[in-house]
């Protein structure tokens, strides 16, 4: 199984956007986007989208066509970002009840439950703390 890496890509796409902005460019193209994250525009498009729905990020079409942030990015925090692409719990149960006449099959969904309910609390108290403001200033930090 392999990580999920939207909330990188997501933040990578704002703090992009935000430089760029600061740079004195009004709108980023996610063709622009895609290749400081080296992925493909459509990721990029896709993404972005829900954070336009979330509020984060607006879009212009036709002439002069892109990406924009809606407010600053000491405004943004990483929950923000994780609340837009990430619906739902961090770990989730079995998708149907497993069987209930075996002692792990019984068992298994409460015991896990307080855990990954802590789990979720610890990460999303993190992701609060963090601003794309601060990101930006650690990337802008990392020695090239």
């Amino acid at each position: 199984m392999s990580a999920n890496s939207r909330l990188t890509i997501a933040a990578h796409a704002l703090a992009w956007i935000g430089l760029y902005q600061r740079q004195g460019h009004e709108v980023a193209t996610s063709e622009q986007i895609a290749g400081s994250a080296n992925t493909n525009p459509v990721v990029i498009r896709r993404l972005l989208g829900e954070l336009r729905t979330a509020g984060l990020v607006e879009s212009r079409r036709g002439l002069g066509a892109g990406w924009s942030l809606t407010r600053d990015l000491k405004a943004m925090t990483l929950l923000d970002v994780y609340d837009a692409i990430e619906p739902g719990p961090l770990f989730a149960l079995h998708r149907a009840d497993p069987d209930q006449g075996c002692v792990i099959g019984h068992g298994i969904q409460p015991a896990l439950q307080d855990i990954y309910a802590g789990i979720n609390t610890t990460v999303r108290t993190e992701l609060s703390k963090t601003t794309l403001e601060h990101v930006l200033q650690a990337v802008l930090a990392v020695p090239r």
